[in-house]
């Protein structure tokens, strides 16, 4: 039995991809997996921010397309790279166990935020980043920065940068932990939704394939997607307003908190709600009508208005 898997072709998809193949291989040794790597738009453009050029369906569209097309079985994403409403003939059928969500503070020469002279010049291409850094130090020089994780760690290194923001999970994935000076807590920056969490996206209709993905589940991670998903999907959130959220669950509960900002970072709403772990979409959505309903909707509004 043969299975495609299309991703993209960046170091770190590949790793990704080429880890579900590992895994798939091992659970179901009759089972041969293939990647069939796609250049998508995101990967084409990288002079320009993503908030101005479309978001999030970049890095995901041509993958989808493969897929619908019957050019792949699955698809493994990045699921913050995931926009909030994907093809009604797709789904998300696995999420195996995320890394931590943190985002992580790369420099040569300082060793946490604190340290960065006035003025320093901070890289991130990411309007959650952006803003939450500005809370924290308002007097450092954000500039936008494209490219895959070792594209954006030689800029680091070459001094275009004092120090960058990255997503500690795709260090960690790519073994480049060397590079960070300081994990940023979560009640710091707090993250995209489910960063640091792998999809596995497959058309509905394919038992087949859902059947060899099945041993892939991981219970835990899957309600923290739904809480993280469903509280997107509400704010209609991309890559065009700073949004950002992180679920805890503990025993039966699944707390999840809640950030949104105006473009200058002059209107900040933080909320948290929690409950029953099971009701997770519920508890998402929940936590996404509390912020709209605090000032929210006045902020996307305006965000997508401009």
């Amino acid at each position: 039995m043969t299975v495609t898997i299309a991703t993209r072709g960046s170091e770190l998809a590949l790793w990704q991809a080429n880890h579900i193949k590992d895994m798939i291989e091992r659970e179901h040794p009759e089972v041969k997996v293939s990647l069939n790597v796609i250049k998508t738009t995101g990967d084409k453009i990288l002079d320009v921010p993503l908030a101005t050029i479309g978001g999030k369906g970049l890095f995901v569209k041509e993958i989808e397309d493969a897929l619908l097309a019957g050019k792949a079985d699955i698809a493994v994403h990045s699921m913050k790279d995931v926009p909030a409403i994907i093809p009604q003939e797709l789904e998300f059928y696995v999420n195996p166990k995320g890394e931590e969500p943190n985002d992580a503070f790369l420099s040569v020469k300082y060793n946490n935020i604190k340290e960065l002279p006035k003025g320093s010049v901070v890289g991130t291409s990411s309007l959650r980043r952006k803003l939450q850094l500005m809370q924290i130090r308002s007097d450092l020089a954000i500039k936008d920065l494209r490219g895959n994780v070792n594209t954006r760690i030689r800029k680091l290194t070459e001094g275009e940068y004092d120090a960058v923001i990255l997503a500690k999970a795709g260090l960690v994935r790519l073994g480049l932990t060397q590079h960070i000076k300081e994990t940023l807590p979560v009640n710091v920056m707090i993250p995209a939704a489910c960063q640091g969490v792998l999809g596995v996206e497959v058309r509905k209709d394919d038992d087949r394939a859902k059947k060899l993905l099945d041993f892939l589940k991981d219970k835990e991670t899957s309600l923290k997607v739904a809480a993280e998903r469903a509280f997107l999907q509400i704010l209609e959130g991309g890559c065009q307003a700073p949004i950002a959220c992180h679920a805890v669950i503990s025993g039966d509960n699944l707390c999840i908190c809640g950030y949104l900002s105006d473009l200058d970072g002059s209107g900040v709403i933080k909320e948290t709600v929690s409950g029953n772990a099971e009701n997770a979409s519920d508890l998402g959505i929940a936590l996404a009508k509390k912020i709209l309903d605090t000032g929210g909707d006045q902020i996307l509004r305006k965000i997508y208005k401009n």
